[in-house]
């Protein structure tokens, strides 16, 4: 099994590497890709989620 990075961004979205799956809460596959990297969400105003759009930046958002 490969290995799979999760870094949180200061004050932006989760980065994701590796290869892996990622699946909505309805069990849609939203994402499958090989050894790629994703950026998911983590201020919450995300009109594409789970994928960041870079609404962090405009509203700000500050991570603990």
């Amino acid at each position: 099994m490969e290995k799979v990075q999760v870094k949180c961004i200061k004050n932006g979205p989760y980065e994701v590497q590796g290869t892996l799956t990622i699946v909505d809460a309805n069990g849609n596959t939203v994402s499958s890709m090989e050894n790629r990297t994703y950026y998911l969400c983590r201020c919450g105003g995300s009109k594409a989620k789970p994928m960041c759009d870079g609404t962090h930046e405009r509203i700000h958002f500050q991570s603990e």
